[in-house]
């Protein structure tokens, strides 16, 4: 006779998908006077999926690309916290190539998150993914929908900001790529002045966000993107900001972990698909690898999980 598996939560076979958006760098990124490092995120519509077959006699959990043993890890973690005897596979596409400051590891662990849920029944809100990946590296605050001002190290929600106006990036590439959890292991010294200046930095930014005013936006971005040269430096940045005055664009992006900078562009502007091109054809003398993301914006949080929904079709 066939013995019936059960889990504590009666689970046979079951499928979870799911998703979460990537990050184009960090709109801001630096410490506070009260000690804390943050960073403020720039969601963009690229994402990255996860799809769990979950099988409740399967010994083990198996991630495809077998790299991505943070995600494993992740799995395993929350059949533990939820009683759920099993295992099975876990498949992870991205199009948020590694390495390069676009939250690709953060989106990975939120995705998986998501589709664990799915498949096991629950709905884990943004703070239990937040608990649960504070457990494996620094992380994005990518499992809030929206930008938010987030301390990175501690993988905690400082402020959700609200949502982006529709703006564009024209990014480049520098090359190579960047360790962000070496990275962030590596001390960074702010004086008391920069403190200061990335705390009126981000109440620049807060308010800006609150009455989508991109040029605002924009200079705050450029700010920090110079600011970070002493930690982060980037060979094309000044490049960049010529480009950006030339173009008139709003300001200058930067992965601040990462090898990408992009010039910002707000959609809205008249010759905003002129500009566009023109911009796209100077960056490709700076560098091989140039591309164009855009800002998430939405007026929910129900507007995001559509299109997470909607991007695990793609």
């Amino acid at each position: 006779m066939t013995e019936t598996i059960c889990t504590p939560a009666g689970l046979g076979e079951a499928y979870g998908s799911a998703a979460a958006f990537g990050t184009f760098g960090e709109l801001l990124q630096g410490a506070l006077p009260d000690g804390d490092d943050f960073l403020v995120t720039m969601p963009i519509a690229r994402w990255s999926r996860a799809r769990l077959l979950f099988d409740p006699r399967a010994p083990a959990v198996h991630v495809r690309p077998a790299h991505k043993s943070k995600a494993r890890w992740l799995v395993q973690a929350m059949l533990r916290q939820y009683g759920v005897r099993g295992g099975g596979v876990l498949l992870l596409d991205s199009d948020l190539p590694e390495g390069k400051g676009l939250a690709s590891s953060s989106a990975d662990l939120v995705a998986t998150a998501r589709a664990v849920g799915q498949a096991i029944g629950v709905d884990p809100a943004p703070a239990e993914i937040e608990a649960l990946l504070r457990l494996i590296e620094p992380t994005d605050g990518v499992m809030y929908h929206g930008v938010v001002a987030f301390h990175h190290r501690e993988v905690r929600l400082r402020e959700e900001l609200g949502h982006l106006p529709p703006m564009t990036v024209v990014g480049v590439d520098e090359g190579g790529e960047i360790d962000t959890l070496s990275f962030n292991k590596v001390p960074k010294v702010f004086s008391a002045q920069h403190r200061r200046t990335y705390e009126q930095l981000l109440a620049a930014l807060s308010a800006a966000i609150r009455v989508e005013d991109v040029a605002a936006i924009g200079e705050v971005a450029t700010r920090s993107a110079v600011m970070n040269q002493r930690l982060c430096p980037k060979r094309t940045l000044d490049s960049m900001l010529d480009i950006c005055h030339e173009v008139g664009g709003l300001g200058v992006v930067a992965a601040h972990s990462g090898t990408a900078l992009g010039v910002l562009l707000a959609d809205q502007r008249s010759g905003h698909d002129e500009r566009l091109r023109r911009t796209r054809r100077v960056c490709a003398a700076l560098s091989d690898t140039v591309w164009v993301d855009h800002s998430l914006p939405g007026s929910n949080g129900a507007g995001y999980l559509a299109r997470d929904s909607a991007a695990i079709g793609r």
